[in-house]
């Protein structure tokens, strides 16, 4: 059994360590169940509840949720305006998102794959620096879409980067 202030009480039978709960004021709480013998623990019940749930919320703000981005290319995309998407997907994968890079085919340009294909090969060449492709190229109805998630290695340089000051 643990005392109130964490010290050891030793083992003692369950109506002992009630009846010691009972004088405290506080409750007894079994906090080793599959433990030979189980322990147990006088404390505020309330309060513990209470602590747990506060702990429970600053874990949930400090975890970060990584959200699915999306960037839509034509198959007919100029140098400049695929540079544009480019950034974006840059500041995306940035952000700590993943980014999906859906490449559109109008009319009869789903007869040319091929050359959708070489577009999503440019785009990845062009952020294999942050990026790294998480999934290969699938054709679903129309868009040819791939993942792009961020580098282990990249993050760890942005930190990095981040941390310095000039």
């Amino acid at each position: 059994m643990v005392g109130v202030d964490g010290s050891q009480l030793g083992i003692v039978s369950l109506d002992e360590a009630l009846e010691q709960a009972r004088e405290a004021g506080f409750d007894l709480a079994e906090i080793a169940p599959g433990a030979e013998p189980p322990v147990a623990k006088i404390l505020d019940w309330g309060k513990y509840r209470y602590e747990q749930t506060k702990q429970q919320a600053r874990n949930k703000k400090n975890q970060r949720q990584v959200e699915v981005k999306q960037v839509r290319l034509g198959l007919k995309i100029g140098e400049h305006d695929l540079d544009v998407k480019l950034k974006r997907a840059r500041k995306f994968l940035e952000e700590g998102h993943k980014v999906k890079i859906s490449l559109l085919f109008r009319g009869r340009e789903i007869t040319h794959p091929d050359l959708g294909h070489a577009i999503l090969a440019r785009v990845m060449s062009r952020l294999e620096d942050i990026g790294v492709q998480e999934q290969a190229p699938t054709l679903t109805g129309r868009d040819l879409n791939i993942i792009v998630g961020i580098r282990k290695d990249a993050k760890n340089e942005d930190s990095q980067r981040n941390g310095q000051t000039d």
